[in-house]
């Protein structure tokens, strides 16, 4: 579904993702760069090549399509208590698990092959992929844990496997980020992310289910919350 923004809103968010998609990729590869003590490091631009490149199709897909999407998207102050700790915690595991990756290119503590890391890419693709495929059947997807006026079910699509395939994604997409980045110390902390993942689902189905008609027949129907056949 189309939401109409006019024209001052529609160029106040190009604005707003053109900053974001700047500094974002800027501050993470700086995060990952800095540590390893150099440039040199290609495993870093595989890795931003595989998710900028589709990323810049999906913003400038919504963009013409659904800007309010993308405004959603761009939310990042969590309204729930238990949200703002599963964010702060997971901010930490990202801060390290991007770290890691730098210095251990810099002492030499992992010794990844190239295949295992471009394997480990194709992950991280896979589960961006699986991302836009909840992006374009669920407009409603937004950054934050929320119900939006007018939301409604959505059982469709990748939501007809899963009850949370956005979560699935992220999952896939930064398990396979350590390695992808060429380093085996970086799993430490993303081993903590299905914790984390499973922590802010049980809190956002207890919202769903309060505040989201029809949601809690929705569970009864679609059995699994992540995993298929698993969870």
């Amino acid at each position: 579904m189309k939401e109409e923004m006019d024209l001052h809103e529609l160029n106040a968010l190009k604005v707003k993702i053109a900053i974001r998609f700047s500094l974002l990729p800027l501050f993470i590869g700086l995060l990952v760069l800095l540590p390893a003590g150099t440039f040199r490091f290609w495993h870093v631009y595989a890795y931003f090549a595989v998710l900028i490149i589709p990323m810049i199709f999906v913003i400038l897909y919504f963009l013409n399509k659904n800007p309010k999407f993308l405004e959603r998207r761009l939310k990042m102050k969590e309204k729930e208590a238990q949200q703002k700790v599963v964010v702060w915690i997971s901010t930490i595991v990202f801060l390290t698990g991007f770290m890691l990756p730098g210095f251990d290119y810099r002492f030499g503590w992992s010794n990844v092959p190239t295949y295992v890391v471009i394997v480990s890419d194709i992950f991280v693709l896979l589960g961006y992929i699986i991302i836009i495929l909840v992006f374009k059947e669920n407009s409603y997807a937004s950054r934050i844990v929320e119900v939006s006026d007018n939301q409604k079910v959505i059982s469709t699509g990748p939501y007809s496997i899963v009850r949370h395939p956005m979560y699935l994604g992220v999952l896939i997409m930064f398990l396979a980020t350590p390695l992808a980045l060429g380093s085996y110390w970086s799993i430490i902390p993303f081993v903590a992310l299905p914790v984390l993942l499973v922590l802010r689902i049980i809190n956002e189905e207890k919202l769903l289910s309060e505040q989201l008609p029809d949601y809690k027949e929705y569970c009864n129907k679609t059995r699994y919350r992540m995993i298929p056949f698993i969870w």
